[in-house]
């Protein structure tokens, strides 16, 4: 018999997720084995014995372990693992025992080994963290807040992860950064992040890091939800996110800073065009400033499967729309420091999309900071790069979103 993992429709019916499924080709019979599980299957392995199955599901972006014993496919019991991402399933040669590779927002990657008949875990590495104190790390609450539309006549909710310093006091009210991820089919997870950790501790900044529509791991309809013309929808689910933030008494929503790279930056762009008057600063790295130009120069092997998600640019309709929601379209209406930082041999999103925006910001006579690698691609891979641009991004927060406004008398 076959295990694999599917999201074709089962018997009939639509399958919104990758479900577990198990196939006898001898019989016919055809099983689904997660289907009350409402959520994506990421992963599955089976030990050499035959005697176990586990397999990983993606419940709100946070990662699952479930284990199977067969042939009788009954759920056993396993120790309940801290929130996070589970990779590198392997079970060991006599079947006992399960090591999984562990990502969490306080630890990095680590190898664990479950004793399956005790359901007793091992941590067997520690991973490097440079001598810092780990006690003090944060970890992310997941939160939902509504947003515009509605679903059955309720208010769709989005849901992000919420880091907040341990140590802030109980009526700070804390400015706030909005991290907004790229892909757009990706998913923010609760990872190990340097970077989160030293804005959270060490600048004091409260982090959110939301899940728009258009994420993956909420099913298909919720990936289709800003395609093509619905684009701007998903900027919405921005808007609603600062709502949130306006009724939350421990934030400031008067020093609120978006970031995000590749299709996030267009995400800060267009946060910062749609609402110029609640965000205090933006970095948009390799971002998209506009999509007709997006579309034409990225390169040839890219532009179908991006037509398909945006939307085409040669058809006059979804041209016109290009033209009313691109960032580079309304530059005029950023009123907040922002910060570019491109790759000059970024095969996705040419460089030209930020020399553009930059260039039409600077009009407004905003502070723009633009950081061109010669040297770099679609993200910024060598270590001296990363460095620079993670230290330049940290002075750009301390300058103009940690500052409190003065009110004029």
């Amino acid at each position: 018999a076959i295990y694999f993992v599917s999201d074709e429709p089962f018997k009939g019916k639509p399958s919104e997720f990758q479900t577990l499924r198990y196939h006898d080709p001898a019989s016919g019979e055809l099983k689904q084995l997660s289907g009350e599980i409402p959520w994506d299957v990421d992963a599955l392995e089976v030990s050499g014995d035959g005697a176990h199955l586990a397999f990983v599901s993606n419940e709100d972006g946070i990662d699952k372990l479930h284990v199977l014993a067969l042939p009788g496919q009954t759920p056993i019991t396993v120790p309940e693992l801290p929130v996070g991402l589970i990779g590198g399933l392997s079970f060991s040669a006599d079947g006992k025992r399960l090591a999984v590779t562990l990502n969490t927002a306080t630890s990095p990657s680590d190898a664990y080994v479950i004793d399956l008949a005790n359901a007793e875990m091992t941590r067997w590495t520690t991973s490097e963290v440079g001598g810092l104190d780990t006690s003090k790390f944060v970890a992310p609450t997941l939160i939902r807040y509504p947003t515009f539309d509605k679903v059955n006549g309720k208010r769709r909710t989005i849901p992000a992860f919420y880091y907040r310093p341990t140590n802030a006091a109980a009526d700070a009210k804390l400015p706030v950064l909005i991290s907004i991820h790229g892909g757009p089919e990706a998913q923010a997870t609760p990872y190990f992040s340097a970077s989160t950790q030293f804005m959270v501790n060490e600048l004091g900044l409260a982090v959110l890091i939301p899940n728009v529509r258009g994420s993956s791991g909420y099913g298909k309809s919720w990936l289709l939800l800003d395609n093509a013309e619905k684009r701007e929808d998903s900027v919405k689910d921005i808007g609603a996110l600062l709502d949130w933030i306006d009724k939350q008494p421990g934030l400031d929503a008067g020093r609120v800073g978006v970031s995000g790279g590749s299709y996030g930056g267009y995400m800060v762009l267009a946060t910062m065009t749609n609402y110029p008057e609640r965000i205090r600063a933006g970095i948009d790295v390799v971002g998209i400033s506009h999509f007709g130009t997006f579309l034409k120069n990225t390169e040839d092997y890219r532009r179908d499967l991006r037509r398909a998600e945006y939307g085409d640019e040669r058809e006059p309709k979804m041209q016109a729309v290009f033209e009313r929601i691109s960032p580079l379209n309304n530059a005029g209406k950023i009123r907040a420091p922002l910060f570019v930082a491109q790759g000059k041999n970024d095969p996705r999103v040419p460089w030209t999309e930020a020399e553009q925006i930059v260039k039409a910001v600077r009009a407004n006579d905003e502070p723009v900071w633009y950081l061109l690698f010669n040297d770099e691609g679609h993200g910024f891979r060598k270590k001296a790069n990363s460095d620079y641009f993670n230290a330049a991004s940290m002075m750009f927060l301390e300058k103009y979103l940690l500052e409190e406004r003065v009110e004029a008398p």
